[in-house]
């Protein structure tokens, strides 16, 4: 028992020595458990079949609606920008001399592009001024001769008139018997001359008149040959003009990198292409069974791809005279035994309206279009009609 109480005083010493511990916090307590409500199966049950009900008929209607209230506006995403590209060439031939354009190059209507050695038509030209000048020359000649044959007929008709009054008075005296019967005869042959040269004079008039174009006061430069002469100095001075090359149209010059000076170039050889700006349109495939209500006149935007959030105005210019597969090289034969109908799309043409977004776009660009038909599906397209818009 001494051995018990030594150890707790020494305890006691050793809890009086040490410093003093804060207090513990009280442990809550925790209530009693209490039984949890049974679940109710019936309602849990209930809901789930209102959900798995509900769900497919909002889907359904919503779906519906959507169909019925659609079809007003065609899309396809298969179009491309389209520009009239003409191919420049020269009229003429010979060596460049000048060139004033480099590919790529926005250009204006009458812009000069390049220019041909002008020299050899010059000289043309001067040749052909000098055929003008020879032909005026010779219808002057023509006119004279006609006046020359002319005075020649008159002279002839004089001779005949007088050699018929020495005739006659031969013949009057050569009936009285005072007259021998040769100078008779002489009178006879001189009259007979005279009328010869009358012929011949009035052959000439006849020719100088023909020379003329039948018209002895016809307009010098009104005659055949003087309008041949100068259609041909027309034409020389028309190749000389077309050596100076311009442009047709507004627009871009393209593949003109290997056009230099000193290449020699020959008449109606194409040398490089101009892409008109001006002359802007989309050819849009649409498929068949979009174009039920599509016309041309209705209105469309365009979204091109190069500038995605810009729309542009446009109409609906013309639609195709059949689908791509009618108009390709090899036409595909359906009258075999492995046929499978596909749907043919149609080409469209449609009219940029906005003509400052001509200028900012280019040939080839892809596009997406939309075409507003006017005409929904409503309620009676389930049996076969549709609902204008």
């Amino acid at each position: 028992m001494n051995a018990v109480a030594k150890i707790d005083e020494k305890v006691t010493e050793l809890e009086m020595e040490a410093p003093a511990q804060p207090a513990a916090a009280p442990v809550a307590v925790a209530p009693p458990m209490q039984p949890a409500p049974a679940p109710v199966k019936k309602k849990r049950r209930l809901g789930r079949s209102l959900l798995m009900v509900a769900l497919p008929a909002a889907l359904a209607i919503g779906g519906g609606y959507v169909w019925i209230t659609g079809g007003r506006y065609q899309e396809t995403e298969n179009a491309n920008l389209q520009q009239a590209k003409v191919s420049i060439a020269s009229d003429t031939a010979g060596r460049i001399v000048q060139v004033d354009i480099f590919d790529n190059q926005l250009v204006k209507q009458g812009d000069v592009l390049f220019a041909i050695d002008p020299e050899p038509y010059r000289i043309a030209l001067a040749q052909a001024d000098a055929a003008v000048a020879g032909a005026r020359l010779n219808v002057e000649q023509l006119r004279a001769a006609y006046g020359q044959s002319m005075a020649q007929q008159r002279s002839d008709a004089s001779e005949v008139a007088f050699a018929q009054s020495q005739f006659d008075r031969a013949a009057d005296l050569a009936q009285k018997g005072i007259n021998a019967k040769s100078s008779l005869d002489q009178a006879k042959n001189d009259l007979d001359k005279a009328k010869q040269q009358l012929a011949v004079a009035e052959q000439g008039i006849i020719s100088a008149k023909a020379g003329l174009g039948g018209n002895p006061d016809i307009e010098t430069d009104k005659h055949p040959t003087v309008m041949a002469a100068l259609a041909a100095r027309d034409k020389a001075a028309y190749d000389l003009a077309q050596t100076t090359v311009k442009a047709p149209a507004d627009g871009v010059v393209s593949q003109a990198s290997s056009f230099k000076v000193g290449q020699y170039v020959g008449s109606g050889t194409p040398l490089f292409s101009l892409v008109e700006t001006g002359d802007t349109w989309v050819d849009a495939n649409f498929k068949e069974t979009q174009l039920t209500h599509m016309k041309p006149g209705q209105k469309a935007e365009i979204v091109v791809d190069t500038y995605p959030g810009k729309t542009f105005e446009a109409t609906v210019k013309a639609i195709g005279a059949g689908t791509g597969a009618e108009f390709s090289l090899l036409p595909a034969q359906n009258a075999t035994g492995n046929w499978v109908k596909v749907t043919q799309r149609i080409p469209v043409r449609l009219e940029l309206t906005d003509a400052d977004a001509k200028m900012a776009l280019r040939t080839g660009m892809s596009a997406t279009v939309t075409v507003d038909t006017g005409v929904a599906r409503g309620f009676p397209a389930i049996f076969g009609h549709a609902t204008a818009g």
